[in-house]
């Protein structure tokens, strides 16, 4: 029987790699990029904003919530 080699490719170098120690990146050094993407904002998780009709209307589904607990 064959061994079967499982490979991934580093989504910041996209090099081809085997080794899982730093998974899903190839070295210790494009986990580090990848924070530093983190840190300085490159990545984002989209929102939208929030109108005064939606905030007084969780506000208030909140506070029902609440007192509904007690």
């Amino acid at each position: 029987m064959s061994e079967v080699i499982k490979t991934r490719r580093c989504p910041i170098c996209h090099k081809l790699f085997v080794d899982d120690k730093y998974a899903p990146f190839c070295s210790k050094r494009c986990a580090d990029v990848d924070l530093n993407h983190w840190f300085n904002g490159d990545y984002a998780v989209p929102s939208e904003d929030m109108d005064e009709l939606d905030t007084e209307e969780l506000s208030e589904a909140l506070d029902n919530a609440e007192k509904d607990r007690k």
